[in-house]
């Protein structure tokens, strides 16, 4: 493990320093049983993070009958500036949207309200809470992950798993060593058309897998609105409200301006790596998991791409990629609708669409093909990737995404921003985790740490 490796690693134990260290037994609120569910028998959770997709996943945990949702955490309040007019995100709001929904289905008595924090460190060192989800933007991920795990605290982290391939493995080890239960936000694996299509593959029904083709369009308003807006930006006043440094976190300091915040950020790599890791995450995802990778990754990256050349933005819009697996797999991607991926063998073809998981395929018959009982089987989930989570809390079993998954995906999109922004083909070494062939590119792989973060 090289110095730089090392260095980060210390660095996130450092930074989770503030979170005590709990015994790692199972929670009582994770013993469930059938039927209704008793207040001490509930899953209770803690949400880090709740703006746009933090909320979400919010009431999507509300709405699961063995869930307390019993703390939010946020760097904003409820600026309006921030959320530039969404008045539903936020901690006031979240914590408003939890009580008002609890309240309305418990008995009187038993609800004990919802507390809101402003540094993730106060909430996990909340005892009663079993769970957090990370809906943070992703670079924050690595640190907080981290944390959470130290905290004995099981995890649904949003995806990418992490914002650089260092903090990747630094949650993956910590999730190891803590013996916590990791969920990436990779959902697409969970639809029941996905699984169907990965047995297929995987037992042949389109002879051996030789190709895997992969369409990441940036064709959407948002992309649209992001290449007219590649001018540099004004210095604005941090809106009321907002903890604009604690947003910064590890990364470089970097003046306040709204479109640098808020959704936008992932499009500005010091917190976000643009599509790739956007969708890519997902669709990426689905190449690896259908070709039993998830252990591992592709030898050898190569792309090319356009990025903005100034201003605020600087991920790329548009790209053309290749790996190679060792298994001689091919992965060739494009900035191509329709948003989807395609799996290629000598007998035929399927394509997944993204999102939704609708199937095509050649011969169109493929797709009523029985799985024989003898034959390879990746069961399904109940249909939710949140209850798939929660499922594995309580049999301390993996989930359908678990963290050595959504690592070696995001890895995968962290490699090629990495080859479009040097230019090189990569010879990657999945088991060291090290770029082979340029050995001074390994720098990239970990990132800045900036701060209190860095000590």
């Amino acid at each position: 493990m090289s110095m730089n490796r090392r260095r980060f690693l210390k660095r996130a134990a450092r930074a989770a320093a503030g979170t005590a260290a709990f015994p790692l037994v199972v929670p009582a609120s994770a013993l469930g049983k059938d039927g209704a569910v008793a207040p001490s028998n509930r899953i209770v959770v803690g949400c880090i993070g709740v703006g746009w997709q933090g909320m979400n996943n919010l009431r999507g945990f509300l709405r699961q009958p063995d869930v307390e949702v019993a703390a939010v955490c946020d760097v904003c309040r409820k600026s309006t500036d921030y959320f530039m007019g969404n008045v539903t995100a936020g901690l006031e709001p979240a914590r408003e949207a939890v009580e008002d929904y609890c309240a309305s289905r418990t008995t009187s008595g038993q609800y004990k309200g919802c507390s809101a924090y402003t540094d993730f460190r106060d909430l996990l060192l909340r005892r009663d809470i079993d769970a957090v989800t990370v809906c943070t933007p992703d670079h924050w991920h690595g640190v907080i992950g981290v944390a959470a795990a130290r905290a004995g605290k099981d995890i649904y982290c949003e995806k990418p798993l992490a914002n650089s391939v260092a903090e990747g493995r630094a949650i993956c080890d910590a999730v190891s060593r803590y013996g916590r239960i990791l969920q990436t936000g990779s959902h697409e694996r969970s639809n029941d058309s996905v699984r169907l299509a990965c047995e297929l593959v995987r037992n042949g029904r389109i002879g051996e897998l030789g190709a895997i083709r992969v369409n990441m369009p940036n064709d959407e308003p948002h992309h649209a609105q992001v290449r007219e807006n590649c001018d540099p930006k004004p210095t604005m006043p941090v809106p009321a409200g907002f903890d604009y440094d604690r947003w910064l976190g590890r990364a470089p300091w970097a003046p306040y301006t709204k479109m640098r915040c808020h959704f936008w950020w992932r499009f500005i790599l010091d917190y976000g790596g643009g599509e790739m890791t956007d969708r890519g995450a997902h669709i990426i995802d689905l190449a690896q998991f259908v070709n039993d990778a998830d252990s591992t990754g592709p030898v050898e990256l190569s792309a090319t791409g356009k990025a903005p050349r100034e201003g605020l933005f600087d991920t790329f819009m548009e790209y053309q990629f290749q790996c190679r697996y060792a298994n001689g797999v091919r992965m060739i991607g494009e900035s191509v609708a329709p948003r989807g991926i395609r799996f290629e063998g000598a007998d035929g073809w399927i394509f997944v669409h993204i999102h939704g998981g609708r199937l095509e395929a050649e011969p169109e018959s493929l797709l009523t093909e029985r799985i024989g009982p003898n034959e390879i089987h990746v069961g399904r989930t109940r249909g939710d990737h949140r209850r798939d989570f929660l499922d594995a809390v309580r049999s301390r079993s993996q989930p359908v995404a678990p963290a050595e998954a959504g690592h070696r995906t995001a890895t995968i999109c962290h490699l090629l921003n990495i080859a479009m922004r040097t230019g090189q083909t990569l010879a990657w070494d999945p088991q060291a985790e090290r770029i082979t062939n340029v050995p001074e590119l390994n720098r990239l792989l970990v990132p800045p740490m900036r701060g209190a973060w860095s000590a």
